[in-house]
């Protein structure tokens, strides 16, 4: 199987450079986590890189964790779409 190598250099320019990823993987577990799941989305809303890092998380079928600002619920969905769209 021939995989295609994804580059990561936009993790360099990346607004969640050197933050604490704990931001980035809120608890599913928790009451809280639509407000915890906020900030990560709110770091990324100001990225330069966002749609790079989504991209990213989409082919590598991200499971956990907010990536380019969306969630593995709506990364899923963005995925279906793009499936009926073809």
């Amino acid at each position: 199987m021939n995989r295609v190598q994804l580059s990561t250099a936009w993790n360099k320019r990346a607004a969640c450079k050197g933050m604490d990823t704990n931001v980035f993987y809120p608890d599913p577990d928790t009451p809280d986590e639509e407000a915890e799941a906020a900030v990560a989305k709110a770091i990324c809303a100001s990225c330069s890189v966002r749609e790079a890092c989504l991209e990213y998380a989409l082919a590598k079928r991200e499971k956990e964790g907010i990536w380019g600002g969306m969630t593995e619920r709506e990364r899923r969905r963005i995925l279906r779409q793009r499936r009926k769209s073809a």
